[in-house]
């Protein structure tokens, strides 16, 4: 229907043929985009996107990344993403800009592996921390993003494909210009952080809150590691800033707009290589993905067993936890959803002490991927610092000096959480036996533990497999927390 031809607001009905067209050529821009904005992620110092136009064949550059490619774009298919930090072409002027440094040559910075369902219904990625340690093969121990340096994209796809057990079908390797250009093109995005950020580095300095960026922002801000849990936290960032992307590119204010709908895609045809079954199927793989929405789209981090491990080599680097990560891309190769239906997360905060109760669910994040923020409810001086101490010994994160409470009346002891972190409370709530939960949404993503008066020492708690099974269960087992692009959006 047109409203409003003339200076009279005439009306003038089309065609039925013309309005399925219309509709139609809507439903392909909107599959496009998605695809598209799937596609644009921060990693670590980079971003991606696919231009998923009927010329991008002939600008995009194939690169043999040793990927065997798919049949077709439907059915499942693992994707590998890489980001490419690579600054021999950018001016001196970029590099300060930018914060870059001047070290040339190509490095990866961060991977993920993308998986798409069966039905290209659902998409889940996954992180890999940058400081994996593991095998490269042919070359023996090496930090995971080394993979690239000794062999380029064939070794790295062989190296996740080693570490992960996955079969790769689909590369799509970027470089750091291509993410600022994007986020430009979208108009910026909106993140949040719940904590402080004060990094010279890269020119960083916010307080707890919402922040509107351009895409030299949104770069630093999803490369540093500023922060108590550094390369984790940034990948947490990394993921959020992801979520914003494909929030906003998903936006009516980008479906809408043809203009910004063009730069989006434009700006970006010459800052990826995709494997070349990749490049001549692009436009299949975005009509398959045309329904997906943010709600689909699931984050999880591989779970790790040491995030402090020192190499023989002397480098600081992190130790998968085996058993979960196997768990994790068992279920990933088996097609299965990580994040639970939203109508089974939400009662949680309504009544949360079921956490620690035992027929709660089984725990799914380890104790060495989750940081605490300790504080002393009591005027029992020195238990903060004992807590602590406590705390530590038993696996978890405790980076910050303890704090005291204006309140020091504490009876028990109070585990304190923002929305999204009840997986990782629960494996606080079995460390702290009696503790109280307590929901707090102003924490943002943050835990903190308020000593109380009955306070009760920090045990051991191990996070594994569930009792052996065969058959694959709907209960998620030793699995890291996962959550929705929706999840990791900005709350207005």
């Amino acid at each position: 229907m047109h409203v409003g031809g003339d200076a009279y607001g005439s009306v003038r009905v089309n065609p039925r043929r013309d309005r399925r067209s219309a509709r139609g050529a809507r439903t392909r821009r909107r599959g496009l985009v998605i695809a598209g904005a799937l596609s644009c992620l921060v990693l670590g110092s980079s971003g991606v996107t696919w231009a998923l136009t009927n010329y991008a064949t002939t600008k995009i550059e194939a690169v043999d990344a040793g990927v065997p490619g798919s049949r077709s774009s439907t059915g499942a298919m693992n994707i590998l993403v890489v980001g490419v930090d690579k600054r021999d072409n950018l001016t001196r002027k970029q590099q300060n800009q930018l914060k870059l440094g001047r070290e040339t040559g190509e490095r990866t910075d961060t991977m993920m592996v993308i998986h798409v369902s069966e039905d290209h219904s659902k998409v889940t990625v996954v992180s890999l921390p940058r400081d994996t340690w593991t095998t490269v093969p042919g070359k023996g121990l090496h930090k995971i993003n080394a993979a690239y340096q000794l062999g380029g994209p064939k070794l790295a796809t062989r190296t996740v494909q080693t570490a992960t057990g996955l079969t790769l079908h689909h590369y799509v390797e970027v470089n750091v210009l291509g993410f600022i250009e994007v986020v430009d093109a979208l108009g910026g995005i909106s993140v949040c952080t719940p904590v402080p950020i004060n990094d010279p580095k890269t020119a960083l300095d916010l307080q707890p809150g919402t922040y509107s960026f351009d895409g030299v922002k949104a770069l630093a801000y999803a490369r540093t590691r500023a922060t108590a849990r550094s390369d984790l936290d940034r990948i947490d960032r990394q993921q959020q800033v992801i979520s914003a992307l494909l929030n906003q590119a998903l936006s009516g204010e980008t479906l809408t707009n043809p203009i910004r709908l063009a730069s989006f895609v434009d700006t970006t045809l010459d800052t990826i290589r995709v494997d070349d079954a990749l490049r001549g199927d692009l436009l299949g793989l975005a009509d398959q993905l045309k329904d997906v929405s943010t709600d689909d789209v699931a984050f999880a981090t591989v779970p790790l067993a040491d995030v402090d491990y020192k190499t023989p080599t002397g480098e600081s680097a992190v130790l998968w936890d085996k058993e979960a990560a196997k768990e994790l891309f068992r279920r990933i190769a088996a097609d299965e959803t990580l994040v639970k239906p939203a109508k089974s997360a939400k009662p949680g905060k309504a009544t949360p002490t079921p956490a620690a109760s035992p027929s709660a669910p089984a725990l799914t994040v380890a104790p060495s991927r989750i940081a605490l923020r300790v504080l002393n409810g009591t005027t029992i001086t020195g238990l903060g610092a004992q807590t602590r101490a406590d705390l530590q010994r038993v696996g978890f994160l405790v980076p910050e000096t303890p704090g005291n409470t204006p309140r020091k009346d504490f009876e028990k002891t109070v585990i304190r959480y923002g929305p999204g972190r009840e997986d990782s409370v629960r494996t606080v709530a079995a460390a702290l036996p009696g503790a109280e939960l307590r929901p707090l949404e102003s924490l943002g993503d943050r835990i903190e533990v308020v000593v109380g008066l009955k306070h009760a020492p920090a045990k051991k708690v191990t996070v594994k497999e569930a009792a052996a099974s065969p058959t694959p269960s709907a209960t998620p087992v030793a699995t890291p927390t996962a959550r929705t692009a929706t999840d990791n959006i900005c709350k207005k």
